[in-house]
């Protein structure tokens, strides 16, 4: 298999057949294998209907219903694990991607990158909903992950084979695709995508997301940075805890000793006591997620290495 594309739909059944006409339209003339996963995410509305009808007449489509709506990264996920093509693209149903674009994904793929992000540089969505906050949180993603692009919202990729399945989601993790992919050592690029306004339904997506994205962004740039080494991430605010609370009650020690203070009033103490407390909690915390992530790395005979190809 030459191309997989995959495809999250959830609500979406006005925008099937006409995502399904274009798709079939660029894809034909490439003279490549290729297959189309349809993710169904616990759609609502007659989507699963108009998927399976269009299943009957092209062998090229595959279709995998949830039990219910677990949310766009989930639905990504189903399509990477199922995806046999060597480049395996991922796109929204709502045809606001354009799948004219195609061709282009894959001219940058054959130039040897691993990863191709589409950049929605005219976006048409609303400004004050959509466009601001998104600008905000680009610039924050690649402020923090150090993996630089303009529209990490964008779900216009391409990828070879070896990164998704390199992949592993949770949460909603997909709009931080390209950060996780830094971490296995893919070579990323970006190019300009058309980008249409929405004709039928409505968006899925709102500000209410935003702290969402914040608690996983944290999550992102732990495991960019320390997940095989989580005691560096607990060990030094630990140890600088413990240094200065030893540091007082030195202090507080040296007074009493050869000055009679008393200590029973300074609050000083107290906060000496308490700075040893969280600097020993914050190093047995990194203890236990050093023996965790061992325990992960070795049941599951994961290797904490990426293989790109072998000859």
């Amino acid at each position: 298999m030459d191309i997989s594309v995959i495809i999250p739909v959830y609500n979406e059944e006005q925008n099937l057949p006409l995502l399904y006409q274009k798709l079939h339209q660029v894809l034909s003339p490439l003279g490549k294998e290729y297959e189309i996963i349809f993710v169904d995410d616990g759609s609502t509305d007659k989507s699963w209907q108009v998927l399976c009808e269009l299943r009957e007449n092209d062998s090229h489509l595959r279709l995998i219903r949830f039990t219910r709506n677990f949310g766009q990264t989930a639905a990504m996920a189903a399509g990477f694990a199922e995806a046999e093509g060597e480049v395996v693209l991922a796109m929204d149903a709502d045809l606001q991607n354009d799948p004219a674009d195609i061709p282009l994904f894959l001219k940058k793929i054959d130039e040897g990158y691993d990863l191709v992000s589409g950049w929605r540089k005219n976006r048409q969505d609303a400004t004050l909903k959509r466009k601001i906050p998104s600008r905000i949180a680009n610039w924050l993603i690649g402020k923090i992950t150090g993996v630089k692009i303009h529209d990490y919202g964008c779900s216009l990729k391409a990828y070879r084979k070896w990164v998704v399945k390199n992949l592993h989601l949770y949460g909603e993790m997909h709009r931080f695709i390209p950060a996780l992919a830094a971490l296995v050592g893919a070579r990323i690029t970006e190019i300009p995508v058309r980008h249409h306004p929405r004709k039928y339904g409505q968006t899925k997506y709102g500000l209410s997301r935003t702290f969402r994205v914040i608690l996983d962004l944290i999550t992102v740039k732990f495991l960019l940075n320390y997940s095989t080494k989580p005691l560096h991430f607990f060990g030094l605010p630990g140890l600088l805890s413990s240094f200065v609370g030893l540091m007082i009650c030195l202090y507080l020690s040296f007074m009493k000793i050869f000055y009679q203070v008393q200590l029973s009033q300074r609050p000083l103490l107290l906060l000496g006591v308490l700075l040893l407390f969280i600097g020993v909690q914050f190093i047995s915390l990194g203890l236990l997620a050093e023996l965790i992530i061992r325990a992960y790395h070795e049941t599951q005979k994961k290797t904490i290495y990426v293989v790109r190809e072998k000859k």
